[in-house]
This record gives C-alpha cells, sequence and structure tokens, in this order.
C-alpha cells in the first residue's frame, strides 16, 4: 500500500520534533511533582554525609538522615529542596544549600495505544506535549487516522491502568493530527499523568469505476463525493460526474442510491463513477 506523501511529512516532522526536545534540566524538574517511587538526588553543599539518592515510599515520604520521614509525595522538587533547606536550619546547619532532582523517574506515566508503531505504558519526566507523546511510541503507523482520543481518568486513584474510549470512565479529548501538521500549535495540547492517547485505525472508502485510480483511500472529515473522487485522481475520458452511485451500509443491509458531489462520504462507502451516455 503507497503511503500517503503527507503521512511521511507528519512522520518526518514529529521524528524531528522528538530529536529537537530538551532532555529535563535541573531549572526545568523543578516544577515536577514528585510521586511514590520516584528516586530522588539530594545534593546539601560541602555536606556528603547529607547527599544521597532517596527512594519516595508508598505514602509519599522518604528517610533523611537527622531528619526522619521528609514528606515529598505531592510536592515539587523546589518545595521538596525547601523543607530540607529550613528543617536543617533549624539547628543542624547555618545557611544550608540545598539541591534536589529526579534520578529515576517512576510515579508518573502515561499509556500510548491503537494505531501507534510501539503501544505501551510510557514513563513521564515532566510535561510532554501530545506530539511527543507519539514519538515516544514510535509515531503514528500508516493505518492510522488523522486524529488522537486523549483521554483524562476521571478517577485519578483508579490504579493507573489504562483507559479506552468505549469503557465511559475518562474524558474524552479529540485532537486533529492535521491541524497540528498545518500549523496550529495549539492543537498540541501537554499530556497529563495517568492519561491515556488512543490513536484509531483511519476509516477508509473505496472509489471504483471509470476514475484514473480505483481503490481504497483515508476518510477525512467532511469530505464530499467530489474530493473523494479526486483522491481517485479524477474522472477519466469516459467516466460522468454525473452518473454517480454510492453504495452503503444502512441498518445491517447494503443499499445503493444516486449520488450528488455535494453529498458527505461515510466511512465503508463505495462510490462508483459510472460511464457517460453517448
Amino acid at each position: 500500500m503507497r503511503v500517503p506523501a503527507v503521512l511521511i511529512v507528519f512522520l518526518l516532522w514529529v521524528a524531528a520534533l522528538a530529536a529537537q526536545a530538551p532532555l529535563p534540566s535541573a531549572d526545568g524538574q523543578a516544577n515536577y511533582i514528585v510521586g511514590p517511587e520516584d528516586v530522588l538526588s539530594v545534593t546539601v553543599f560541602n555536606e556528603a554525609q547529607l547527599s544521597g539518592r532517596y527512594r519516595v515510599e508508598n505514602d509519599g515520604h522518604f528517610s533523611y538522615p537527622f531528619l526522619g520521614r521528609v514528606k515529598a509525595g505531592g510536592a515539587t522538587l523546589a518545595d521538596v529542596a525547601t523543607i530540607i533547606k529550613d528543617r536543617l536550619a533549624d539547628g543542624y546547619l547555618r545557611n544550608p544549600q540545598v539541591t534536589v532532582e529526579v534520578e529515576q523517574f517512576r510515579s508518573q506515566s502515561l499509556f500510548v495505544m491503537g494505531e501507534v508503531r510501539t503501544p505501551g505504558k510510557y514513563v513521564l519526566s515532566g510535561a510532554v506535549s501530545l506530539i511527543e507523546a507519539l514519538a515516544k511510541a514510535g509515531s503514528t503507523t500508516p493505518q492510522a487516522g488523522g486524529e488522537a482520543l486523549i483521554l483524562h481518568p476521571k478517577d485519578a486513584a483508579r490504579g493507573g491502568g489504562v483507559t479506552m474510549p468505549e469503557r465511559g470512565d475518562a474524558d474524552v479529548q479529540r485532537v486533529n493530527l492535521r491541524e497540528i501538521e498545518t500549523g496550529r500549535l495549539s492543537k498540541n495540547v501537554t499530556i497529563r499523568d495517568g492519561d491515556t492517547i488512543f490513536v484509531p485505525k483511519a476509516e477508509r472508502f473505496f472509489v471504483t469505476g471509470f476514475v484514473r485510480t480505483p481503490g481504497s483511500y483515508t476518510l477525512e472529515p467532511d469530505m464530499t463525493v467530489l474530493q473523494a473522487i479526486s483522491m481517485a485522481g479524477g474522472v477519466t475520458e469516459r467516466g460522468s460526474g454525473r452518473r454517480l452511485r454510492v453504495s452503503r451500509v444502512v441498518g445491517g443491509e447494503r443499499k445503493d442510491f444516486d449520488a450528488k458531489p455535494t453529498d458527505l462520504v461515510q466511512a465503508g462507502d463505495t462510490i462508483t463513477v459510472k460511464q457517460r451516455l453517448l
């Protein structure tokens, strides 16, 4: 099957964005929300015994020398650094200099499912955009449609499992990938912890009869019969742009009827261009 040129451009653009995306720096991590299983690296200037790696436990705390249990879950890295600094300054050190970074990101994740090259669960290292998340999964496949569904779970405590559109347990946000491709970067939305991105398979239609390139094509939103015929190379010299038939499944039965160029195409339609009358 020939891959549309517009899809190739889109895939190359996704790969380029992924390659250019910077790794999270210490400054960029400052607003990261810490969660269970994250491994933090705490550094206290000139205090080797107070510097080290600490794993955040399921209750959101970690054990720290002299201070005992320190709450980190739900706080930003900047907040955690301030907590440690203030408590060390309260009777232990004079003007301590403290930095906190994430050594291993483990608490936040998302799922990318559907028509992507490597579906699965991916760990978040901070805020990511839709395109960056798709790039993590190897980008979309040639069979993918032009839309992505972002499912925000209604129950944040549901256990971090994958959410699917038909379950009704998530708020669904639909994003037209073609709009991002054409430069509408406002559609390149931010993905949150626990979200599931689902890329449906493209809905298709068929064009046959007196057209230059009969075959199966990807259905775009609000596509007309005339646009569908244009995708098939247009009507041949022997064909008639007025003698059009559509075969469509209605109520479980396939029915044939005359069509106008302005009629909208539906998934699964077969459009037939008949020979013009002499």
